[in-house]
């Protein structure tokens, strides 16, 4: 952030959701001496940002819709073994959001996204240990490199693009044939021949209790956490008054969105109707595994990334398009330990847990982030689809900032919360 704009003067701020985005936003604004109230419905958590790789990805800037998705898309629905799943009886809910979706897959469109997502996502090491500098949650961020794992270079080749996009936005990395990977990471086998090591990112050992004990240092602070489901936002005369929850009005001058997927519904309520989408993600944790990555490593034949965590192995990826409200598939969570199981030979385990949560993805694959015009006092900050972890942190400062009257030293113009209209 740049210099202050105009003194804003002590705000009142009430935030929805308690994920990753919220919670940095609350400690943030909290630094800058405002009056925080943090809600959500099932307290800090307890969403996407419990169940995820954990991964730092800094150089996650490539979207899924990449050229040649839609040739191949039919392809993928129809193979047991390819991490596109679809719930066939959502498509026709889905259906126009998907058509937006894919109306992205060309050069010059996934080119674009991925500018706009190098600024969110480039320094997330460096956030992330600002973040959490003085509360606690700094024993769980883990310096590492990030390693894409294929089975072999010709797999690599074939996303030529994808990696030259990351070449663009300033990444470097260095190729590892299969001796040089099996002596870096003997977790390795025979399924993995060929890999790419990206140094400088970082990830996260517990990501489900690095964001609580982010809020617990929250509340210890002076910050108000509060359990409870927000029904709409008060306003009078253009500005927000407070937000109606099921536990009654809570006054402020200032409300964040920041709820994911859950976003939606308020943003209505705001004016704004934003195609959002869950692509509902899975992870199974490998309980007494007997070896592990030696960082989080993307293992490109399932599109998932394993990631070494506090007493077990994480595999979280696989794409679902079907909603928020039909329960968990099996097949991707199949897919996941037999993909492991293909890259990593002699991984073994004694159990598992399972976990299947919402990303929320918006058709562009670029979150909302700023203010919501015509409505003085309320912000919007979600929608970071498969990044939200890394971006949650410079999302926050960016918000809090703006609400305290600084000026974006990034320009903001391609999160726009008003950019479909």
């Amino acid at each position: 952030m740049s210099p202050s704009l105009e003194p804003a003067g002590k705000k009142t701020v009430a935030i929805v959701g308690a994920g990753i985005v919220g919670v940095s936003t609350a400690l943030w604004l909290l630094r800058d001496g405002h009056e925080v109230v943090l809600i959500d419905r099932l307290g800090p958590a307890e969403g996407t940002s419990f169940g995820n790789a954990g991964v730092l990805a800094s150089s996650g800037v490539v979207p899924v819709t990449v050229p040649g998705l839609i040739a191949k898309a039919p392809i993928m629905l129809l193979d047991p073994g390819s991490p596109l799943f679809l719930r066939w009886s959502y498509l026709p809910r889905l259906l126009p959001w998907l058509v937006r979706f894919l109306s992205h897959c060309r050069a010059s469109e996934t080119r674009r996204i991925a500018r706009a997502l190098g600024p969110i996502l480039g320094d997330s090491l460096e956030q992330h240990r600002a973040l959490a500098q003085g509360t606690g949650a700094e024993k769980w961020i883990v310096p590492s490199d990030y390693v894409f794992v294929y089975p072999n270079r010709a797999a690599y080749e074939a996303e030529a693009f994808g990696w030259s996009l990351r070449r663009e936005c300033g990444f470097d990395w260095e190729e590892m044939d299969a001796a040089a990977l099996r002596a870096y990471d003997p977790a390795f086998g025979a399924g993995a021949d060929f890999a790419v090591r990206i140094p400088g990112h970082g990830f996260i050992a517990d990501p489900g209790r690095y964001v609580k004990d982010l809020a617990a240092h929250f509340e210890a602070r002076g910050g108000r956490g509060l359990k409870a489901e927000v029904r709409d936002i008060g306003r009078e005369g253009g500005r927000v008054t407070g937000l109606e929850t099921d536990r009654g009005t809570i006054d402020c001058d200032t409300v964040v969105i920041s709820a994911g997927v859950w976003s939606g519904p308020l943003a209505r309520r705001l004016g704004l109707r934003l195609p959002l989408e869950s692509e509902r993600g899975y992870h199974v944790e490998l309980l007494g595994a007997n070896m592990a990555p030696r960082g989080p490593s993307t293992i490109t034949a399932g599109k998932f990334v394993a990631t070494p965590m506090d007493g077990r192995v994480r595999l979280a990826g696989i794409v679902e398009l079907g909603g928020t409200e039909a329960p968990p598939s099996r097949a991707p969570v199949e897919l996941l330990l037999k993909r492991a199981k293909e890259a990593m030979p002699n991984l073994t385990w004694t159990g598992t847990r399972e976990w299947m949560g919402h990303r929320p993805t918006l058709s562009d694959s670029i979150p909302v982030i700023g203010a919501v015009p015509g409505v003085a006092g309320a912000y919007m900050g979600f929608g970071h689809q498969h990044v939200g972890l890394t971006g949650g942190p410079k999302t926050g400062r960016l918000l809090a900032g703006m609400i305290s009257g600084l000026r974006p030293n990034i320009d903001l113009a391609p999160y726009r919360p008003d950019r479909f209209l």
